[in-house]
């Protein structure tokens, strides 16, 4: 084993500032978790970013809980095969998930949020119906992961999240998604964690997605109500197709092949509506998720 390095006074007294700001940190978020203003779920999430946070020992957070006593503190981490001296940055990610599960029932204070899953053929017009939605404030909208390109006016983090291949298979593999589907040639996906927080705390969620990644979402989540938007004609859908600009001939063909199968799929959802005024679309969303 070598010398540990020789440090400078000034490396010694910044060093000691360091420690007392993180013992300070952790002692604040533990007693906003005693009084309620954090949830495990709000910590979770900061020590992703916050290193402070990250270094808190798993034992530590569990027992500032309000109505968690020491001994379902050790048998909690006995089951779920957390070491007495684990820190939070030390956690895997099916303990993260377990964790999270087994402490989102005391959330019980707030009425839990209505999921709308919004889906249809290419070019019916979800992408417009969500941006108005967004623009009113009615729903927390859920932003997208995927592997195509943006197209003209489409920014990064508001419209989706453009990612390569490798990364979309990276979160695929830690089981980030609530679902995923291939669509012409590319792949989307909803980030789960984001969902679920959302529900949690009483929003009304909207999820824009293709009708695959609906169908995963009725099999997880039974409760969420799935919408299907037709286009008012056939013709119509075709116009807004070719009108895109985006694509090549081949690619407009494969796209309106897969618009027939698509619109095939509209007894699956709970509800269907045909896109023929956005605004009065808007609303019967609107009035959907307030009965």
């Amino acid at each position: 084993m070598g010398t540990p390095p020789q440090l400078t006074a000034e490396q010694r007294v910044a060093a000691l500032a360091k420690a007392s700001a993180s013992r300070k940190r952790r002692a604040d978020v533990k007693s906003q978790i005693k009084n309620g203003q954090l949830s495990i779920d709000d910590v979770l999430s900061l020590a992703s970013t916050d290193e402070a946070i990250g270094k808190m020992r798993v034992k530590e957070l569990l027992e500032s809980l309000a109505g968690v006593g020491k001994i379902r503190v050790i048998s909690l981490m006995e089951r779920l095969n957390i070491s007495p001296t684990r820190r939070i940055q030390g956690l895997g990610r099916h303990q993260l998930k377990e964790l999270r599960n087994e402490f989102v029932k005391t959330d019980s204070a707030v009425i839990p949020g209505k999921l709308i899953v919004l889906s249809g053929p290419g070019g019916v017009g979800k992408s417009t119906i969500a941006k108005k939605l967004r623009e009113k404030g009615e729903f927390w909208v859920s932003v997208s992961y995927t592997t195509r390109s943006p197209r003209v006016n489409e920014i990064d983090g508001r419209d989706y999240f453009f990612v390569n291949n490798e990364f979309f298979s990276q979160m695929i593999s830690e089981d980030k998604f609530l679902e995923w589907a291939e669509f012409a040639g590319n792949r989307y996906g909803t980030p789960q964690q984001q969902v679920e927080d959302a529900l949690r705390q009483g929003k009304n969620v909207l999820l824009e997605i293709e009708i695959a990644g609906a169908k995963q979402v009725k099999a997880h989540l039974p409760q969420s109500v799935l919408v299907f938007l037709e286009p008012p004609t056939w013709e119509e859908l075709v116009s807004r197709l070719e009108g895109r600009g985006t694509d090549g001939e081949e690619r407009r063909a494969e796209r309106l092949e897969l618009a027939q199968e698509e619109l095939a799929a509209a007894a699956f959802f709970d509800v269907v509506l045909v896109n023929d005024q956005v605004e009065s679309v808007v609303q019967k969303l609107i009035e959907l998720a307030q009965n």
